[in-house]
């Protein structure tokens, strides 16, 4: 159990998108969370301690002080904005809020979920784990790359997917980016506004 008046983050390293998320989040809005680092190559998700606090055996979840548990990484974030309120990344009126939402179901339905299939039916180190099927994999790679294509559109007109808000739809996309490229679903050279709200978000995020 945690410290008195102390969270622990259960988490994992870089790149897993999840985890990475809460990071960035909490950097963003410069705070510090003890982190408990497990390894996902070793199933260290999936051991009986982990499975007592969260019965999905997923990372981040997050212990609190009285040892009561958060999980899912969006309700992490909505506990700990809460908390921080400065900076806003979820938003500050109704408006916003739902505008946040919107892009984060968009990112994360629209580009993580082919991602994830991608993941678990065309990558070599998933093979051990899943009953691949390699059309599956095939077709995720084209429904990614298609949203990649349509997000490139959206900022054309702003800087951040929330217009001028940096929010953690941001970092949900920055996430999301980077673990596909890590995979081999690198972001298409020609999409130059994605590519320009890349380097932005990576500088915002940079201490």
């Amino acid at each position: 159990m945690p410290g008195r008046n102390a969270m622990l983050l259960w988490s994992a390293p870089d790149p897993a998108p999840n985890p990475r998320r809460v990071r960035l989040f909490l950097a963003a809005k410069r705070l510090t969370v003890p982190e408990r680092l497990l390894s996902l190559p070793a199933r260290e998700h999936k051991s009986a301690e982990v499975l007592a606090l969260n019965p999905r055996g997923q990372v981040p979840f997050l212990e609190l002080d009285d040892g009561r548990i958060i999980a899912e990484t969006v309700s992490i974030c909505r506990y700990l904005d809460e908390l921080h309120p400065e900076p806003p990344l979820l938003g500050s009126t109704p408006f916003e809020r739902a505008e946040t939402d919107m892009w984060l179901r968009r990112v994360e339905t629209g580009l993580g979920t082919p991602v994830s299939l991608f993941w678990q039916h065309g990558h070599p180190l998933t093979a051990r784990l899943v009953n691949q099927i390699p059309a599956m994999a095939e077709a995720a790679r084209t429904q990614a790359l298609a949203m990649l294509g349509w997000i490139d559109t959206q900022l054309d007109d702003r800087p951040w997917l929330a217009g001028n808000r940096f929010t953690l739809a941001d970092i949900t996309l920055l996430t999301t980016v980077d673990f596909a490229g890590w995979i081999g679903l690198a972001m298409p050279d020609d999409k130059v506004r994605l590519h320009n709200w890349h380097r932005r978000c990576t500088a915002h995020l940079t201490p």
